[in-house]
């Protein structure tokens, strides 16, 4: 892994996960509580034994920048290993990125000052642990120009994702970009190959394809919509199937790109055997962790005329926070947080600082930093009631409370 550089693309809108998006980039949101998203592909990184890496930055980066100066500033730049911030510079031009390829592009001066033989291309707003190492074997055992990562997913989901064809021997032999009508895998007429947004490219190949593709002007300048369709019939493109492991069966990935996957994610976290295990010390997922006391539950009046006692069940409950008196079932609970006596979180994500009100009853939200929940009112009980309130109410039915807002 010494000759190889990790790019990691964060400079996306996340438009999909307003209000959480508002003020911050999409691998910025928080996520199970202690993390930010692009946490997951940074420790894959580091676990990975991947000590090169470089973020790419772009939209409303500054809580982004603030997280990675705090966590991730552990490597030693006198043996050749950094994680550095690129945001966009136009040393090209005067244009900001047009798409993913054209933010490599546009940074190819400093790539080439590490000297790699390959690049791994990450981006930085998906959850799941990944060695690296295993795909930069196969793409090395197989010399291939390119390596791309993928899984299977039901049919109706690839139009969410770029879809792969490959033959016998694991090369790719078409790949469309959220198509309208997916292809379905040979054999497998329910599923089709969804590429994960991880690539591995030979240095070479791609400075040459990237500088190629910068020329053509009808060009989106994204990887999967132009670059890597280019290169398959021209190059040697192989898939690699993100496997557990462990069991063989296929490994854990989650796009979190919109309410819904961002709020399912969280909730896989709190089941009894989650797929995604934080708790595995051989893979550990690293973040920023303030210095914070224990977690708090205070009350146990069962007996009262109101019962009035502190209680979390299937749920993560972070430093910092006291439920007092309250009680919080299959839910988040972030930094710094307070439920107040006789009231009821479930099902919800609550950020860090959020603080619930007496006798107030929240149910399947998504509560975003410093929000203050007023003494008994009700969130995710009714749709209208939540919507009258400025809140953003998700297609399952999930209410998102943007960061700070404030409530009567």
């Amino acid at each position: 892994m010494r000759t190889v550089l990790g790019l990691i693309l964060a400079g996306g809108k996340g438009s999909r996960l307003e209000p959480l998006t508002v003020d911050r980039a999409k691998p910025a949101v928080p996520f199970g509580g202690i993390y930010r998203i692009i946490d997951f592909t940074l420790s894959n990184c580091i676990n990975s034994g991947l000590r090169k890496i470089l973020v790419l930055t772009q939209y409303k980066a500054a809580s982004l920048d603030r997280h990675i100066n705090r966590a991730w500033r552990f490597l030693c730049r006198e043996l050749g290993e950094f994680i550095d911030i690129l945001p966009p510079q136009q040393r090209l031009g005067e244009l900001w990125y047009r798409g993913t390829a054209d933010a490599v592009y546009q940074n190819i001066y400093t790539i080439e000052q590490s000297m790699p033989e390959d690049i791994l291309i990450l981006s930085g707003d998906h959850v799941y642990k990944m060695d690296y190492s295993l795909l930069l074997e196969e793409h090395r055992r197989t010399n291939a120009d390119c390596t791309l990562a993928c899984i299977p997913v039901p049919l109706a989901e690839g139009r969410h994702f770029g879809v792969m064809g490959i033959d016998n021997e694991e090369w790719v032999q078409r790949f469309d970009e959220k198509p309208e009508n997916p292809f379905c895998i040979p054999g497998d007429p329910d599923r089709c190959l969804a590429s994960m947004g991880v690539y591995v490219f030979k240095a070479r190949t791609l400075f040459e394809e990237l500088c190629r593709a910068a020329t053509v002007q009808s060009s989106n300048h994204d990887f999967g919509k132009d670059l890597i369709p280019d290169m398959i019939r021209t190059h040697k493109v192989r898939a690699y199937q993100f496997r557990d492991a462990k069991t063989g069966d296929t490994a854990y990935w989650r796009d979190v790109g919109t309410l819904d996957a961002f709020y399912e994610a969280n909730m896989d976290l709190v089941s009894v055997n989650p797929q995604l295990n934080l708790y595995d010390n051989d893979w550990p997922i690293r973040g920023w962790h303030p210095p914070l006391p224990p977690p708090k539950f205070v009350f146990a009046q069962e007996h009262a005329e109101r019962p009035r006692i502190g209680t979390a069940l299937d749920s993560m409950v972070c430093p910092g926070s006291v439920i007092s008196g309250g009680r919080v079932q299959g839910s988040i609970v972030s930094c710094n947080v307070r439920v107040n006596s006789w009231s009821t979180v479930e099902d919800s994500i609550l950020f860090e600082g959020v603080q619930i009100g007496r006798h107030a009853r929240i149910r399947k939200a998504i509560i975003d930093k410093g929000v203050i929940i007023p003494e008994g009112m009700q969130v995710g009980y009714n749709r209208e009631e939540d919507l009258a309130h400025g809140f953003v109410v998700a297609d399952s039915g999930v209410t998102v409370i943007g960061m700070e807002a404030e409530l009567g």
